[in-house]
């Protein structure tokens, strides 16, 4: 890895450069995979083809910027996980009836919790797919935070990987535990880091 401000060689993961004392991908005058020059908002390496990664001016997404991707996001998935819990019932109740139409009421009451619970697996894997799918997209970020203006990134600038969106994923469920204090430490946190972002060491930009 280079650092971006000067050119020199430094260790991945590194905090600053020993060279410059910059942070090693705050500037814009050298690749970060292979150490060619660049210039200012050049998006990709002429020599190795790379994308450029920097977080030179990055501006932290605050706390109703998110909330209001979410939002949206809600409205987008709700849509789709109702057609699924309406089908689901629909077909799950014929089918019991179909394979064992005298069944007592308890027999048929658990028959229909074990369609319930598929419906939520099916729903869960949904929402993963589409959370951890979109935020390691190019678009680097869901449907609603495309529309706010906002997008993922790891710490060191560039984007995320799939399985740790997979991971941020369910780290937002311990983000809501007790109150939902892990999403309101975005607005507070010196970075608008939430719990969940610091779990999973990615930050919410503005685009």
């Amino acid at each position: 890895m280079y650092c971006r401000q000067c050119g020199s060689h430094v260790s991945q993961g590194a905090e600053f450069c020993t060279n410059c004392g910059f942070r090693p991908l705050n500037g814009d005058q050298f690749c970060q995979d292979c150490g060619t020059p660049t210039k200012p908002n050049q998006e990709m390496c002429v020599n190795c083809h790379r994308e450029l990664v920097s977080i030179k001016g990055t501006k932290y997404a605050g706390f109703w910027m998110r909330f209001a991707a979410y939002m949206i996001d809600g409205v987008i998935l709700a849509i789709p996980m109702m057609i699924i819990g309406f089908i689901g019932f629909f077909i799950g109740a014929i089918l019991i009836e179909m394979t064992n139409p005298y069944m007592t009421a308890y027999e048929y009451d658990s028959a229909m919790t074990g369609i319930v619970i598929i419906i939520y697996l099916i729903a869960g894997i949904l929402g993963v797919l589409y959370f951890a799918g979109m935020h390691a997209s190019k678009w680097q970020g869901t449907v609603g935070k495309k529309v706010v203006g906002i997008k993922v990134i790891n710490e060191d600038g560039g984007r995320i990987s799939f399985l740790k969106g997979v991971g941020r994923y369910f780290a937002l469920f311990i983000s809501g535990m007790i109150f939902y204090i892990g999403f309101i430490m975005a607005g507070f946190t010196s970075k608008k880091q939430a719990l969940h972002d610091m779990m999973a060491k990615t930050l919410v930009v503005k685009s």
